[in-house]
């Protein structure tokens, strides 16, 4: 056999089978030829391989099929081992370059046993000779890359899962509670709470790398925490929201009750029993009282909660029955850990930078950097409230699957659709913007923005965030008073509609579609002129005496101290003086 080899070497004659790698799309084809009854020799054939290549590869077929199955990269040559991700193993870029690295001087320490690696016409040279191995963060980058890894941050009960109480608890306890009340999907809601940098930019972006180096509390750690309920039925009610300050300015003179949100304030923006119990009972109820008394149904309510610290237990009111999921089973059958919070964060996201490109559309002095410095919280209650209208009901069913498999209908996109959807809008509104970190951002750098919503705040990030939540509840200017939407203000505005209605009608060549922007004016200032109505007709209705004034007479002589050229006429109290206009 020696000398055959030899021969063919000294000759020239090139092997009629050369070793082939092929990737993890080709084999799911070939494996699929098999699958349609072609043979081991005549997939070999096709692919330029050798049989007992073909029947080694079959072997393998379930992890191939797995790797395919949530792989992007269907270029990738090489199976990767979910052992880590099984295990629950966490690991970190320093973990994985630093076994690199003892991986690397364990097969150059062996020698001979990196010889089965080299390519024909490769020098046998040491690899510490040709150059010294660093696994440096380049390297990891690439590394993530070649093998499609991302980021995955295993916290709470997502490492600690117990599958089969999950298990137990949706067959056994669950369908009991069901059929026991009756339940409709209307009447079965779920609540949790997530943290969300409401100020955050992918960390490549020239505005995260500018405030990373500015001094002070850092912005883009400005948390706020968003409670989310919704029933199996795919409605929403109001979120509720945590901020760090009581008063922020930006919500100076705006009434907290008519917000978008539910407003709550913490100084670590974070829930507690108190405003959970606050939440249940002034947000919750009104909100599903009203949505159940809208669709004729009784007032009887199933609430599902975790078992999170800030959960009190004492909860209760009457036709409510409150249900806490088994411990560790959360990030498995809760149904708002199913993937619409993380739908969320990414359609807040989009919202952001949509948010940006418009504001540069309509701007020539536009200024990124201004721009997002004037990003206030009234801003992100904006992005917030778009991002759950963009939230289908059919999504938000879906995701009771796996609690409640009977009700879930499969209308409408999926939580992953719609993440990987606002991802990918993402990436192409941050080329629209332009500039470091924009340019050439990637969809792994807004899913590592959604992962890093999950980080914790170091003790040194809590006290600076509560300190500069004491200080936005001092600015002086809250204590100014300003008059809001008077009648006067009002009348401004419609006008302002109204010049704007007759520019385009004027402007625009193309009478329909000045007629539709016409109509949706009318429609979007309806509730001003509502209102314009209806304080006019309240101001013709006060009674005279609202703008009349007493006006107090300077004090009279009285008669025994009057001269006698006075004549002697009596004097007349302050309560007799007369009304003067305003």
């Amino acid at each position: 056999m020696s000398t055959k080899r030899s021969a063919a070497a000294t000759s020239g004659v090139v092997p009629k089978c050369q070793w082939k790698r092929l990737t993890i799309a080709e084999k799911v084809q070939f494996l699929d030829m098999l699958k349609q009854g072609k043979s081991y020799a005549a997939v070999g054939r096709h692919y330029g391989i050798n049989e007992s290549t073909v029947r080694y590869i079959k072997k393998d077929e379930k992890s191939i099929r797995s790797t395919a199955a949530v792989s992007f990269n269907q270029g990738a040559k090489r199976i990767v081992s979910g052992h880590c991700r099984k295990k629950n193993i966490p690991v970190d870029t320093n973990i994985i370059r630093e076994k690199a690295k003892q991986l690397y001087d364990r097969f150059a320490d062996a020698g001979d046993a990196l010889d089965d690696d080299l390519q024909p016409g490769t020098s046998a040279e040491s690899p510490r000779e040709s150059c010294e191995f660093t696994a440096s963060k380049g390297w990891f980058e690439k590394f993530k890359k070649r093998f499609n890894l991302a980021s995955v941050n295993l916290q709470g009960e997502a490492a600690s899962a117990d599958k089969a109480a999950a298990e137990k608890y949706v067959a056994d306890t669950f369908t009991a509670i069901i059929k026991e009340g009756g339940y409709r999907p209307e009447t079965v809601f779920n609540m949790d709470e997530t943290a969300l940098f409401w100020k955050r930019m992918p960390s490549r972006t020239f505005i995260m790398k500018e405030e990373a180096r500015a001094p002070g509390f850092k912005a883009h750690k400005d948390r706020i925490t968003l409670v989310m309920c919704a029933n199996a039925a795919g409605f929403m009610i109001n979120p509720g929201l945590v901020y760090k300050s009581k008063n922020p300015w930006a919500l100076k003179n705006k009434n907290k009750n008519l917000l978008p949100v539910y407003w709550m304030h913490n100084p670590k923006a974070w829930i507690t029993k108190r405003l959970a119990s606050d939440w249940f009972h002034q947000c919750f109820i009104p909100e599903v009282n009203i949505y159940l008394a809208e669709k004729g149904l009784e007032f009887k309510v199933l609430l599902l909660l975790d078992n999170a610290g800030g959960h009190p237990l004492d909860l209760s009111y009457q036709g409510v029955k409150i249900e806490f999921l088994p411990p560790n089973t959360t990030s498995l059958i809760q149904p708002m850990d199913q993937g619409v919070i993380r739908a969320f964060k990414a359609l807040y996201t989009k919202n952001s930078l949509q948010h940006m490109v418009e504001a540069m559309d309509t701007d020539d002095d536009f200024s990124l950097k201004e721009y997002w410095r004037k990003y206030v919280i009234t801003s992100c209650m904006v992005n917030v409230q778009k991002a759950l209208n963009d939230m289908k009901k059919g999504t938000v069913n879906a995701c009771w699957k796996k609690l409640w498999p009977e009700v879930v209908h499969d209308k409408g996109s999926s939580a992953e659709e719609i993440q990987h959807s606002a991802v990918d809008k993402s990436v192409r509104l941050a080329k629209l913007l332009g500039g470091e970190g924009f340019n050439d951002m990637t969809c792994d750098d807004v899913n590592e923005l959604l992962d890093a919503h999950s980080e914790p705040l170091s003790e040194e990030d809590l006290a600076e965030m509560t300190k500069s939540a004491s200080e936005e509840d001092d600015d002086p200017g809250q204590e100014e008073d300003d008059p809001g939407l008077t009648l006067e203000r009002l009348a401004t505005i419609l006008r302002m509609a109204k010049d704007l209605q007759t520019s385009v009608e004027e402007w625009d060549p193309q009478m329909i579609r000045s007629l539709q922007f016409k109509n949706a004016v009318d429609g979007a200032t309806e509730v001003y002129r509502n209102l314009f109505t209806q304080m006019k007709k309240q101001r013709h209705q006060l009674p005279i005496t609202m703008f009349l004034t007493h006006k107090t007479l300077p004090s009279m002589p009285s008669v025994e101290e009057e001269s006698p050229d006075d004549g002697g006429g009596a004097t007349q109290s302050p309560e007799e003086a007369p009304l003067e206009p305003l």
